[in-house]
């Protein structure tokens, strides 16, 4: 099967169609931050994203910080996206744009955005297509220098956003990518995840981390919505390979691990299975025919860097 990606100006244009007008302002930041103006969380935690935020002063460096989209695809995940909406706003980046599309949740969802409405650019929650088509209507409208998407059941760590931003000023590249944290809920217990530098060569193997990818927005290209699972490994095979692109080496992101998460679901094993089958199709990316002995040079090259 052909890769079948969308028109995203079309996808705009419904938007414009039903009175949404982008570009959307800015997330309002002040020089305090945002902690003490934000709503009170549901949960009484401590820590971040809860009562810490990024120092907003670290910014006051640089005049022209580049604007940076980030897009929230969401669905019933009421339990995390508190989580997930406060670690982008109390990143306190002054030039912000966030967009949060979710597909008609039926749980609390909607309540929490009601809640941040305030500091969110656009958010809707209305049927969708699911997780690629919720993410690529929220790039149709953006309008950031830089983009990324985080889902609604993950969420950023404190200062990524100054991180990012200062590394795409000082190194001028297209793609940036970092470590993460898997944090499995049932038993709280983090895992560091690491990368190596990312050469074309094995850009079949799945390491990215994908809430630690941020990247320009000229080289944005659809996500195909044909996949379900794969979604981001799939669109790293033609938005990363020929582009210039830089590693941090420390965790940007946590990926919440939980039943309901794809990653770990057995229920979504053929789901998993599906995705591979069209990746792998000769009128796709087609079949890796010599997967051993990239595997095989892959483990040298981890160990070269000291990348467990």
């Amino acid at each position: 099967m052909p890769i079948n990606l969308p028109d995203l100006t079309e996808y705009r244009a419904a938007f414009e169609a039903e009175g949404v007008t982008p570009p959307f302002l800015e997330v309002p930041v002040t020089t305090n931050g945002l902690l003490d103006q934000l709503p009170t969380p549901l949960v009484d935690k401590q820590g971040w994203p809860w009562t810490a935020q990024t120092n907003a002063a670290i910014y006051d460096k640089c005049n022209n910080w580049p604007k940076l989209t980030i897009v929230t695809p969401s669905y019933n995940q009421g339990q995390f996206l508190e989580q997930t909406i406060r670690s982008v706003l109390l990143q306190n980046y002054p030039n912000l744009e966030y967009i949060i599309i979710d597909g008609g949740s039926t749980d609390n969802t909607v309540e929490i955005l009601e809640k941040y409405s305030p500091w969110i650019s656009y958010w809707h929650s209305k049927k969708d297509n699911g997780q690629s088509h919720a993410i690529n209507m929220g790039f149709s409208i953006a309008s950031g220098d830089y983009y990324a998407w985080i889902n609604s059941d993950d969420f950023y760590l404190e200062d990524t956003f100054h991180t990012v931003a200062k590394t795409f000023l000082n190194k001028k590249v297209d793609f940036i990518y970092g470590y993460g944290y898997n944090f499995k809920v049932a038993t709280q217990q983090y895992h560091l995840i690491q990368t190596p530098p990312l050469l074309d060569y094995f850009l079949r193997i799945p390491a990215l981390i994908q809430p630690s990818c941020f990247w320009r927005a000229t080289i944005h290209q659809p996500l195909w919505e044909e996949l379900h699972c794969s979604l981001d490994y799939e669109l790293w095979q033609r938005l990363v390979k020929g582009h210039l692109r830089k590693l941090i080496k420390k965790p940007l992101s946590v990926a919440n691990i939980h039943d309901e998460n794809k990653t770990t679901s057995p229920a979504m094993s053929a789901a998993w299975e599906k995705d591979h089958k069209l990746i792998c199709d000769k009128n796709a990316h087609g079949p890796v025919y010599n997967w051993d002995r990239i595997m095989h040079l892959y483990r040298f090259y981890k160990k070269f860097w000291g990348v467990k």
